[in-house]
């Protein structure tokens, strides 16, 4: 056995006091911060809920038509939408609808300004691709520990456990793809007298948008990801419905559940595609 220098509670007693540390003196400030997301979360959750089911599936076909331009594929949407419903879970659904807009929603306005920062910057890079690695591998239930810790089991730390989880790649590909725009490109800008900042939303954003929008397509699949997780602190939804299958041991209920999750994956996975295509075949005819 490998010779013990430092004893584990020693390393873990420090970080156990820091944690407890800011629950006591920050809790309920970083509460009364997050009370806005909740009341988005909320209102969006029961804007979804209490919509007539078609106006909602209606909603889906004109978002995919609006990325794909293509009646069969927005009709399949709608389709597979209404297939949830079929199966007695669309409030389920919609619940986890809610939860997926606002941490998509807040994941891609952190880290698409975050992505910019660390192209413009190296030193900024150099410190965010180690946290980047320790977000993307660290277990999730190790952060879930502190995040109950401050926002208590709810909505909210279900919310924050899904952005900390599934923000990284909408960094890592924002910076990717303004890195991968051509000097050549710069240069000529430069040369018309861009000014860095027109330089960045005029040429620098509109030809890393394919990478953005992957960026973003791997983001919604990450958070979705997180549904059952999110289940465990105090999110409802589609997520609940397969832990609940767990505990009670109710196969059929736990396999509904998870065709459910799957059905919305391939809704979000289908439509952020068909705009990244569109914006890539933008790109390539100018």
């Amino acid at each position: 056995m490998f010779p013990e220098i430092i004893a584990p509670r020693a390393l873990r007693a420090p970080i156990d006091e820091f944690v407890g540390g800011l629950v006591a003196e920050y809790s309920d400030l970083l509460r009364a911060l997050t009370q806005p997301l909740l009341d988005l979360l909320i209102w969006i959750e029961a804007l979804v809920r209490q919509s007539p089911w078609w106006a909602v599936v209606i909603a889906t076909v004109v978002l995919a038509w609006a990325a794909s331009r293509r009646i069969g594929f927005s009709i399949a949407m709608g389709a597979l939408l209404c297939v949830v419903g079929a199966i007695g879970l669309w409030d389920a659904t919609m619940q986890t609808l809610a939860l997926m807009i606002v941490a998509v929603f807040l994941s891609v306005a952190i880290g698409i300004p975050m992505g910019i920062l660390m192209a413009s910057f190296k030193w900024v890079r150099s410190v965010m691709m180690p946290v980047l690695d320790i977000m993307q591998t660290m277990p999730s239930f190790v952060y879930l520990i502190p995040v109950v810790m401050l926002f208590n089991l709810g909505k909210i730390a279900a919310l924050i456990a899904t952005v900390i989880y599934a923000v990284p790649p909408v960094i890592r590909l924002t910076d990717l793809g303004i890195r991968l725009v051509d000097s050549e490109v710069l240069e000529a800008s430069r040369a018309f007298g861009a000014s860095r900042t027109r330089q960045l939303f005029g040429v620098q954003l509109p030809l890393a948008m394919p990478n953005i929008m992957a960026g973003i397509n791997q983001t919604t699949m990450m958070a979705l990801a997180m549904v059952v997780i999110a289940s465990m602190i105090g999110a409802r939804g589609l997520g609940y419905e397969v832990l609940q299958g767990i505990n009670r041991l109710q196969v059929g209920r736990g396999l509904l559940a998870g065709l459910g999750i799957v059905i919305l994956a391939v809704i979000f996975d289908r439509i952020t595609q068909s705009f990244g295509q569109r914006h890539s075949r933008k790109g390539e005819r100018q």
